[in-house]
C-alpha cells in the first residue's frame, strides 16, 4: 500500500501524508462479525462528567477477529481484504466451506480468492496457520500464540513478524525484528507471513 502527500490547502495539511487504500475491497463489513463500541463521553455511572473534553469521534464498530484459527483442515476462501478502524493491520474475511465466516489478520501477499487452511499437516504457505513445530526453520510468521489454545498474542500489528530460527525438543526459537530471541512452545499456533500494511510503520516520518 502506498501513501499520498496532501496538497497543503491548510496549515495542518502541509506535512500530512495519508494512506492510499488500493487493493482493498469496497464492501460493507460482515454484520454477524461486528460488535458495538460503548463510549462514556467522560461520564461515570451516575451520568456526571468526570473527564473533560471527551466526546465526538466517528462512529466505529469492532470486528471480531479469529486469533485462534481452530477450524482445522477446513478450507476457507478469502472473500475480501478490508480496513479495520480499530487496528493498524488490514483484515481478511474468510468463507469456510461449511458455511462459517471469520475475520483474520491479513498477511502481505494474500489476495481475494486465495484459499487458506489451518491444521498440523498442511503446507506452510502465506495465510495458513499451523503449529510452530510443523514449520521449517527460516519461516516468517505472525499472530503467534504464547500459550497453547489462547490465541495469537505476538506480532499482530501492521508490518510485524518473527522468524523461526531453530527447533529444540518441545520449544522453538523465534527472532523478532528487534533482534530479541524468544523461546515458545512448539505446539503454539502461528500464521505464515508478515502482517499487512507494513507502510503504516513509517507513515509518520514521510
Amino acid at each position: 500500500m502506498a501513501v499520498k502527500k496532501l496538497k497543503p490547502l491548510t496549515a495542518g495539511q502541509r506535512f500530512r501524508v495519508a494512506p492510499v487504500f488500493a487493493g482493498l475491497t469496497k464492501t460493507k463489513p460482515e454484520k454477524s462479525l461486528l460488535l458495538p463500541i460503548k463510549r462514556t463521553g467522560g461520564r461515570n455511572n451516575t451520568g456526571k462528567m468526570t473527564m473533560r473534553y471527551r466526546g465526538g469521534e466517528h462512529k466505529k464498530r469492532m470486528r471480531i477477529i479469529d486469533f485462534k484459527r481452530k477450524k482445522y483442515d477446513i478450507p476457507a476462501i478469502v472473500k475480501s481484504i478490508a480496513y479495520d478502524p480499530m487496528r493498524t493491520a488490514y483484515i481478511a474475511l474468510l468463507h469456510y466451506v461449511d458455511g462459517a465466516k471469520a475475520y483474520i489478520l491479513a498477511p502481505e501477499g494474500l489476495k481475494v480468492g486465495d484459499k487458506v487452511l489451518a491444521g498440523e499437516n498442511i503446507a506452510p504457505e502465506v495465510g495458513n496457520a499451523l503449529p510452530l513445530k510443523a514449520m521449517p526453520p527460516g519461516t516468517i510468521v505472525h499472530n503467534i500464540e504464547l500459550h497453547p489454545g489462547r490465541g495469537g498474542a505476538m506480532a499482530r500489528s501492521a508490518g510485524t513478524y518473527a522468524q523461526l530460527l531453530a527447533k529444540e525438543e518441545k520449544y522453538v526459537t523465534l527472532k523478532l525484528p528487534s533482534g530479541e530471541m524468544r523461546m515458545v512452545l512448539g505446539v503454539c499456533m502461528a500464521t505464515v507471513g508478515t502482517v499487512s500494511n507494513s507502510e503504516q510503520i513509517g507513515r509518520a516520518h514521510v
